[in-house]
């Protein structure tokens, strides 16, 4: 059930204090690391608190977690009894934080000892809502800096506008939300929580939310946090249903720039990266069961039906000829659907 629960408000907040939120369930191989990495951060006198929330682990998470308790004065554990999905606990820990400052950290990730002060050194001395920053991509041995799509660094820009164009990268593309700060009284109304009913593409609602929102953001000189990549739990390594919600999290996403005549001209873009993550999953749907394959289709089709005839006949009128074809060679499969009912 999702959590009714709202955001503190602004007067409960302590000026400096950065709270590092981390959603966590059977992370016992990782997480040691996570947390070593925040133990040691120079943080220039500010303070820090660290919010585990342990989504049901039934290994050794929470007891790696409590090993900490001397090594970071502000560890909190907070305790989902079922399963909720990284969602609630996110939501969880925004819940319960009381920092002026909020960053996301996901536990088989880590930080650089200087990654927080830097962040929060360039969101107090541009005064904008969050920043973004570079990340370090880890796959094995191999380390890789990835850069966020915006060169332009270290000045005050409009997120709104780093949604377009549509056919290059942009911010909007980048939905990392671990690789940024945010100021928490911000997202109180910008982008107050995660949608619990999505158990994939959740960043990219909630990023969507934030940048349409907020009033102003940089992107930050500061690659500081080390993301891993390949590990066997990652949802690129299931076939199950939460494959699909990318589907669900797209229709929220264009149904809240269509519905809002301020937003109309973030349209174009929203579908592109629809467009996009289908031909993805439909590429690699090869490797599904036979019924989640199809369903996959299903769910698509049914989208496509629901955008507006121009904007979809222009967006597909935009791809290259094979993803055109295959996605247009859906489109009579939702027809047929409701026709059989």
């Amino acid at each position: 059930m999702p959590s009714t629960a709202t955001l503190p408000p602004v007067k409960a907040r302590v000026p400096g204090r950065i709270s590092v939120i981390i959603p966590a369930m059977d992370q016992q191989d990782f997480i040691g690391d996570a947390l070593a990495s925040l133990a040691l951060q120079q943080l220039k006198g500010r303070e820090l608190e660290v919010l585990v929330v342990d989504d049901a682990s039934t290994d050794a998470t929470v007891a790696i977690t409590a090993e900490f308790g001397t090594r970071i004065p502000g560890l909190k554990i907070l305790t989902h009894h079922a399963n909720r999905g990284v969602s609630a606990a996110r939501n969880t820990g925004l819940e319960n934080a009381s920092g002026e400052f909020v960053v996301f950290l996901d536990p088989d990730d880590w930080f650089a000892p200087n990654h927080l002060a830097q962040l929060a050194d360039g969101l107090e001395a541009l005064d904008v809502d969050f920043v973004r920053c570079d990340h370090v991509r880890v796959t094995g041995a191999n380390r890789t800096l990835h850069h966020a799509p915006q060169a332009n660094r270290n000045i005050v820009l409009d997120p709104a506008d780093d949604i377009s164009p549509i056919h290059t990268a942009t911010m909007i593309d980048y939905p990392l939300v671990w690789a940024g700060m945010y100021r928490a009284e911000v997202l109180e109304s910008a982008a107050p929580r995660f949608n619990e009913e999505l158990r994939t593409c959740e960043d990219r609602a909630w990023m969507w939310e934030l940048c349409l929102n907020a009033k102003s953001y940089a992107v930050l000189n500061a690659p500081g946090v080390f993301y891993r990549r390949g590990l066997p739990g990652s949802l690129t390594q299931v076939f199950d249903d939460r494959q699909l919600d990318f589907v669900d999290a797209y229709a929220g996403i264009l149904d809240m720039v269509l519905d809002d005549p301020a937003h109309e001209t973030h349209a174009p873009k929203a579908l592109r990266q629809f467009l996009a993550v289908s031909c993805h999953h439909l590429k690699r749907s090869a490797e599904f069961p036979p019924a989640l394959r199809q369903a996959l289709r299903l769910r698509i089709a049914d989208r496509l039906a629901m955008v507006p005839t121009p904007l979809l006949e222009d967006g597909l009128a935009q791809l290259d000829a094979k993803r055109r074809k295959t996605l247009t060679g859906l489109r009579p499969s939702a027809a047929a659907k409701r026709e059989s009912k």
